[in-house]
């Protein structure tokens, strides 16, 4: 796995931990939600950052809230074809007002990467070789148009946007 932000390879400092595995004393870490929720006050008290990964499923929406509170969420991906981590990442900017590190994880393809950025994602767990080849060698496809609006400062003044949906009266 190879993390990628801003354009290029990073390292990661934080470290994903199985739901089974041991909390360390030290280090930035990443539990899933329900491990959260079950030791949240254990987990609150660390010195260093705990982030929250959640899975899509019914429980997803709820606990956006919680998760905006932490420093990292990571949204995974579990297949091509399920775009939920896309709804949940517009929630957590727009409604929950998530300013932190918002990470894909699992299924991250290169040809999504710049509607996941457009959704608020700004780092992404890259396994897929074909992903990662074209990452490493700079060939990362931009959108030129977008029929959805989305929040911030990139997009196109209010007025400018034909498709934008405008009160009946």
């Amino acid at each position: 796995m190879a993390l990628w932000r801003d354009g290029g390879f990073a390292e990661d400092m934080w470290t994903t931990l199985d739901d089974s595995a041991a909390i360390p004393d030290r280090g930035a870490i990443v539990v899933s939600f329900a491990r959260w929720s079950a030791n949240k006050a254990a987990l609150a008290a660390r010195a260093d950052p705990v982030g929250v990964a959640i899975a899509a499923g019914a429980d997803a929406v709820e606990q956006l809230a919680e998760a905006a509170k932490r420093p990292l969420v990571a949204l995974k991906f579990d297949k091509f074809a399920d775009g939920r981590a896309f709804s949940y990442a517009e929630l957590l900017r727009v409604r929950h007002g998530f300013a932190g590190e918002l990470r894909a994880t699992g299924d991250v393809l290169l040809d999504e990467i710049a509607l996941m950025q457009r959704c608020g994602f700004t780092s992404f767990e890259v396994v897929d070789a074909n992903t990662l080849r074209a990452l490493k060698e700079g060939r990362l496809p931009k959108g030129a148009l977008f029929y959805q609006p989305a929040p911030g400062s990139r997009e196109a003044p209010v007025g400018t946007r034909p498709w934008l949906r405008r009160a009946a009266n």
